[in-house]
């Protein structure tokens, strides 16, 4: 028995030894590259802006990114996440080299000239990708593979999102719905807090926004139902990013040409809605969430935009727009009951991030991260909330559903999210028959 209890000690000593090593590695190469990603959008985004009517090159820009994608490196095709996500689950992480710099060069083609996503995608997918490569050199097996590229992911979320410990959980977290493998905690977390570290001392600034507000006894009722419109909102999201990819899908085109008529589109609802929706949109959400009220039209608007460039060939994020749409609509929220703009905005933006991305834990998180520890209470119950009312759904359909949401819903698990179809218990027959009425409805439009 002791001398068993030896040996696993020992097995234990050496495993945590190793991926400590290996953690600080990928954090130190995906911390650099991150920062050297950055900088470079930030020139390239910088140059564009000199130029009023920048996004009328809209439709090269996602040409040229469609183009680059198709014929170089088919892996970088989306919103980054999804792919790393699907290589983790199908391909042991493995992930083609090329990927990295052709990932960089599209998404910096696409946001520059006016396209609607955002940077954390391809940041895990660089932060994965060099995971791969460092994996290849050290002639890892399949299983340290798989590891050392979910550390890359958590990497990269870290240095991106500016929040060690968040970031790091949500690159674990958004693998799996409903489960997170904890024996990738610790290596996960020293990748991310080196990456972040790397990143802070080359010139990096991490977002926060130190809130004071302090939650009232009477706010509890709102936060209840904040949590059920922030799921909605998500599913909304969800839903019309869906919609609009399978519509582009159905056009019978070369790839790069959609490209082309992307950009087309992009240039008409600039006409409609102004230029505040291209792009990352960052000071725009940083304005809400220092307490700037938003339109309602806002989280709409911006969902049309990134549905519209990530559907016609553009490359990017989409937790950008995430948060843009989270933020605008709990400051619309607030606005309509009178409460705090800044506060809502903030819940918001973690809200529909952990519902669309099914990552509650990482959000709760990066709640005390951004915004201080007056918002950790709020945001867990938000958050929380927000992740059941949004359903068996994702912006990720690699993600594989560990665990069922409700036992009154009958799904399988350990299924993709793409092939979940979820059906009403016995119990709740009556209600799915009432339900029928709403599909009909929704199918009509969509």
């Amino acid at each position: 028995m002791i001398q068993r209890r030896i040996n696993e000690q020992a097995i234990m000593f050496y495993s945590v030894f190793k991926w400590t090593i290996l953690a600080v590695i990928v954090g130190v190469v995906v911390g650099f590259a991150t920062f050297l990603f950055l900088s470079i959008l930030e020139l390239a985004i910088t140059t564009t802006a000199q130029f009023p009517l920048f996004y009328l090159a809209a439709p090269l820009a996602f040409f040229g990114s469609a183009a680059l994608i198709k014929y170089l490196a088919p892996q970088a095709e989306g919103h980054g996440t999804e792919k790393v996500i699907e290589a983790v689950h199908k391909n042991w992480g493995k992930i083609d080299p090329i990927v990295v710099p052709v990932k960089l060069v599209a998404t910096i083609i696409t946001i520059a000239f006016g396209g609607s996503v955002g940077k954390e995608g391809p940041c895990a997918q660089i932060g994965s990708g060099l995971a791969s490569i460092c994996a290849d050199v050290l002639k890892l097996n399949k299983f340290d593979r798989r590891k050392l590229v979910i550390c890359g992911i958590s990497a990269g979320f870290a240095a991106i999102f500016g929040t060690p410990i968040g970031g790091a959980i949500f690159g674990i977290e958004v693998l799996f719905v409903g489960r997170m493998l904890y024996d990738l905690l610790l290596p996960s977390l020293i990748a991310g807090i080196v990456s972040f570290e790397v990143s802070s001392h080359l010139g990096m600034v991490p977002l926060r926004i130190p809130i004071a507000y302090t939650m009232q006894n009477s706010d509890f009722g709102y936060l209840f139902l904040a949590g059920l419109f922030f799921g909605l909102v998500a599913l909304f999201m969800i839903i019309i990013l869906e919609v609009i990819e399978e519509k582009a899908k159905h056009i019978k085109m070369w790839k790069p040409l959609k490209g082309i008529i992307g950009g087309i589109i992009i240039i008409a609802l600039v006409q409609i809605f102004g230029t505040k929706f291209l792009g990352l949109g960052l000071d725009s959400m940083k304005d809400t969430l220092m307490g700037a009220q938003a339109m309602w039209i806002d989280p709409l608007a911006k969902v049309l935009y990134s549905a519209v460039t990530l559907g016609f060939g553009g490359s990017g994020g989409i937790l950008a727009p995430v948060f843009f749409v989270g933020a605008s609509a709990g400051s619309v929220f607030a606005g309509l009951f009178h409460l705090n703009l800044q506060f809502f905005a903030a819940l918001g933006m973690l809200a529909v991030l952990a519902a669309t991305t099914n990552t509650p834990i990482a959000c709760i998180v990066m709640s005390a991260e951004i915004f201080g520890p007056n918002v950790l209470l709020p945001a867990a119950i938000t958050c929380a909330i927000a992740y059941l009312i949004n359903g068996h759904n994702s912006l990720y359909p690699s993600q594989i559903l560990a665990f069922k949401k409700s036992n009154l819903i009958d799904v399988n698990e350990g299924e993709e999210m793409r092939k979940i179809e979820t059906k009403m218990t016995p119990l709740l027959e009556p209600i799915n028959r009432r339900l029928s009425v709403v599909k009909s409805f929704t199918h009509f439009f969509f």
